[in-house]
């Protein structure tokens, strides 16, 4: 695993960016793996930047969003199919029907995850996953005592991801109880990994996560397994890392060192 330190929000948003971009145009036709929440939308911002300057292009990429709410239609305004417009899609050069989330809509969830699942697995599987970190540490949607082994399906949310997630809906009693959500399994097909972090929030998870033992309590520990799995975090999200300064050392200012 590697573990990238930033100084600060704004400069690992950049950095994560940039590492997307670079894919992007060392790959220009990679399947994209996408996530949502208020950590993604400074990446989103930086990728629309560097896609405005001529700097990357998505024309050739496909991507499949991580998730989606159980019972939310495409249009809703806390919908994952809205945010995603309103914070990337709308913006790039994204080709008609490139860009997949779940139907969360649907009159059969269980049958949408499969569906979702087949499709991703039809696309040749993630080219590049890109994840934030749950003050529990999940990842997508899946919660403590997920199998490390899952594929994508219907999860019941933690009190905890739900509170997190209020702030999105007009009401807290409306967030749902419910999503459908890339499984454990199928983020570790992907063939690299970028798990984005900040705050002190996020602090204790990205230390079990990246120091822990491997456990279904901190789904994110499942990272451990992949061979090409980076993670960007601010100082602040860094602060419980028992071995940072060795981090550091590897990856001096978040940067490759030399050999």
């Amino acid at each position: 695993m590697r573990v990238l330190i930033l100084p600060d929000p704004a400069a690992a948003a950049e950095r994560a960016a940039g590492l997307i971009a670079e894919r992007l145009r060392r790959q220009p036709r990679t399947v994209l793996g996408l996530a949502t929440g208020g950590t993604m939308e400074a990446l989103y911002a930086r990728l629309i930047a560097h896609h405005r300057a001529g700097d990357v292009s998505f024309a050739a990429a496909r991507s499949f969003n991580l998730d989606e709410y159980v019972g939310l239609s495409p249009d809703h305004p806390a919908s994952y199919w809205r945010y995603m417009r309103a914070h990337l899609f709308d913006h790039v050069d994204f080709a008609p029907g490139a860009t997949l989330l779940p139907h969360g809509d649907t009159g059969d969830a269980r049958a949408e995850a499969d569906r979702y699942e087949a499709e991703i697995v039809r696309a040749g599987d993630i080219g590049l996953q890109l994840l934030g970190l749950g003050a529990n540490g999940h990842i997508g949607f899946n919660e403590p005592t997920s199998s490390l082994s899952s594929l994508t399906r219907v999860k019941t949310l933690t009190h905890s991801t739900r509170e997190a997630n209020a702030r999105f809906f007009d009401d807290p009693a409306d967030v749902p109880r419910h999503a459908i959500t890339m499984g454990i399994g199928t983020i570790l097909r992907a063939q690299e990994v970028l798990l984005l972090a900040h705050g002190t929030g996020k602090a204790v998870a990205a230390a079990q996560m990246i120091e822990g033992p491997l456990s279904a309590a901190c789904p994110a520990s499942a990272l451990q397994l992949h061979r090409h799995a980076t993670v960007v975090l601010d100082e602040t999200a860094a602060a419980k890392l028992s071995l940072r300064d060795y981090y550091e050392a590897v990856h001096p200012s978040g940067c490759d060192a030399e050999i």
